[in-house]
């Protein structure tokens, strides 16, 4: 498959996510909340690609409703929600560990795009 479909990391259109898909490449999809605007990361064996516009600038929404549609229509099923990391809180001197992102993968919410 070519490169520009099943990219190693970067970004990815719609078009060519759809067209990936429909020849058997399957990522595991993250919809990432950042307090209230979402993007989507696209997990491949070989590397990570965030969806993006034509020009190459990571597409952001304001909401899951149009995700579901979207990523829906490309014949993906479901994806993972995770939240932009929050890990402790100095005001009362809770330490933090940033999490990896294969835990926010592992401890995410499982959604459905169908």
């Amino acid at each position: 498959m070519a490169e520009s479909i099943h990219p190693v990391s970067g970004n990815i259109t719609l078009k060519q996510l759809s067209r990936g898909v429909a020849d058997g490449h399957t990522p595991i999809v993250e919809v990432e909340s950042q307090d209230g605007i979402y993007i989507v990361r696209l997990h491949y064996a070989n590397g990570v690609a965030e969806l993006s516009d034509e020009q190459g600038k990571t597409r952001t929404f304001l909401g899951t409703g149009e995700i579901r549609d979207l990523l829906g229509e490309t014949g993906l099923t479901h994806g993972v929600l995770t939240w932009a990391d929050q890990c402790g809180d100095e005001m009362i001197g809770v330490q933090g560990h940033a999490i990896t992102p294969d835990e926010m993968l592992a401890y995410g919410t499982r959604i459905s795009f169908r």
